[in-house]
């Protein structure tokens, strides 16, 4: 049995603490089943985002005469868009190729699930045979897949998730029609690419609209943007059947409310309906290492699983599956594991950003979550139209695409959650997220802090006016906001 100082499963952020173990001389392996990058480089935000521009742009020339620009009716060249987005999927032959030339690293291309705490046995697809392999130390980063929901001739009749999508799945040109089922951050980005690119678009929803775990504002006004861009959105439904017959689909779904039955026919069924843990294929179990009800992996403010010496980050562990905070975990697992000092991870200010039309961006809670907890608190909207760079975009008081930023305050003037809906919500989001955290470090400090007279605020918090905040946060992924933030990083090249 060979044995490593350090084992990571998943290539995912997971490659980030791999990179700084190597750094400290530590022999390593990596086990990774699929394509090497995690979610966000093969089946999710990167490639995804080859898409929503190009759709960005037809929903935005399609409103262009606002302004004064008339813009003929966009054409779509399938085979570049095409192109462009496997030309990023393709990136993880580079990855594996240059971490198969790396010294002190083992890779293992093969399905990894632990025999102890501190063994773990891979299998091979390809009819190798099983290898076992030992290590001090384990760091789960295997991520998450798409749940599907039992639907009677599903299976049969054949469907696609993000993961077929981005690979097999993927479609020649875009479908004629297309049916969604599920109303979350994946549902709605689909539905916004393929809408603009000339699919009749279907989404079903359980809940009264999409998105419904954002602010109530936010969902009722995309829903409503859904439906006058052509985008059919069936609420409180739940699918109970599908058949297909020749080449067409046909997707029944059921009013939740009413019992009505509607047969949706369409060229393909996407299912959106949520992601499940990659932690049922690695015999937790045997590694004494403890999951939820859902099947995610509990963690502590160290990234420490039940298991002492195995580590979870990213997806597996249930909270806040964006690829910023899987980065964030991954930097912070890395002080833990390698500077001898133990950091505690924050989620204190975790942003997103949906990237649909309008797009959204959020950061902190809402009003529903704030009155079930009792918080005081003030609320302020402003929309597009009342500044000039609203204006000048076309945006007037008595559009029902007007887009707006809503704002909850706490009584001691700290900001509780922000919610945007319109264009670059995800730039303009980012600043909100620098002023938490700021605020954030100084509470901790003065939590911690046992003096009963301060000198001065840049005593107690001397990163004030520094980049520190930016730093200490989470930039969400993959935005603009990237190139402003990440310059800080190059200060210690020259």
């Amino acid at each position: 049995m060979k044995q490593y100082d350090l084992v990571i499963v998943g290539s995912g952020a997971g490659l980030m603490v791999l990179e700084e173990a190597l750094s400290q001389g530590l022999r390593c392996a990596l086990v990774e089943e699929s394509k090497f990058g995690g979610t966000c480089l093969t089946k999710g935000c990167i490639p995804s985002k080859m898409l929503v521009y190009p759709a960005d742009f037809i929903r935005e020339a399609q409103r262009s005469r606002r302004f004064g620009v008339e813009v003929a009716s966009p054409s779509i060249d399938w085979e570049k868009i095409s192109a462009r987005m496997w030309e990023q999927i393709d990136f993880h032959q580079t990855i594996e190729e240059s971490l198969q030339k790396i010294p002190n690293l083992t890779i293992y291309k093969g399905r990894g699930s632990f025999a102890g705490p501190d063994r773990m046995v891979v299998r091979y697809r390809d009819g190798r045979p099983e290898e076992v392999i030992g290590s001090e130390k384990f760091v789960i980063a295997a991520g998450a897949r798409s749940f599907v929901p039992f639907i009677p001739g599903l299976e049969e009749t054949g469907y696609l998730t993000s993961e077929g999508f981005f690979g097999e799945g993927f479609p020649q040109k875009p479908w004629e029609s297309l049916v969604i089922v599920g109303g979350g951050a994946i549902s709605a980005e689909f539905a916004h690419i393929f809408s603009a690119f000339g699919t009749k678009v279907t989404v079903v929803v359980r809940s009264g609209g999409i998105l419904s775990k954002e602010e109530a504002e936010v969902s009722r006004f995309v829903t409503r943007q859904f439906e006058k861009n052509g985008i059919r959105v069936v609420t409180e439904s739940v699918a109970v059947e599908a058949s297909k017959e020749g080449e067409t689909k046909y997707l029944t779904v059921e009013n939740r409310v009413t019992g009505e039955q509607t047969t949706l026919p369409c060229q393909e069924i996407f299912i959106a309906a949520g992601v499940r843990s990659n932690g049922d294929t690695l015999d937790l179990d045997k590694a004494g290492v403890k999951v939820d009800e859902q099947g995610w992996i509990p963690t502590n403010l160290y990234l420490e699983t039940s298991r002492k010496n195995i580590w979870a980050l990213g997806d597996i562990n249930g909270k806040y599956q964006f690829r910023h905070k899987a980065n964030h975990e991954a930097q912070i697992l890395m002080a833990n594991l390698f500077s001898g000092e133990k950091k505690e991870v924050n989620y204190h200010s975790v942003p997103w950003t949906i990237f649909t039309h309008p797009q959204i961006a959020r950061v902190g809670r809402t009003e529903a979550e704030l009155k079930a907890q009792g918080i005081p608190y003030k609320a302020a909207k402003n929309y597009y139209s009342e500044v000039v760079g609203g204006r000048a975009m076309g945006y007037r008081e008595e559009d029902d695409d007007n887009g707006f930023v809503k704002i909850l305050v706490g009584q001691n003037k700290n900001i509780l959650g922000v919610h945007i809906a319109g264009p670059q919500a995800s730039v303009l989001l980012q600043p909100f997220v620098y002023l938490m955290n700021a605020g954030y470090r100084c509470r901790k400090k003065l939590e911690q802090t046992a003096a009963k007279e301060i000198e001065g605020l840049r005593i107690l918090c001397p990163h004030l006016g520094s980049y520190a905040p930016i730093n200490d946060s989470m930039i969400i992924h993959p935005s603009l906001n990237e190139l402003t933030a990440w310059v800080f990083e190059k200060l210690g090249e020259s």
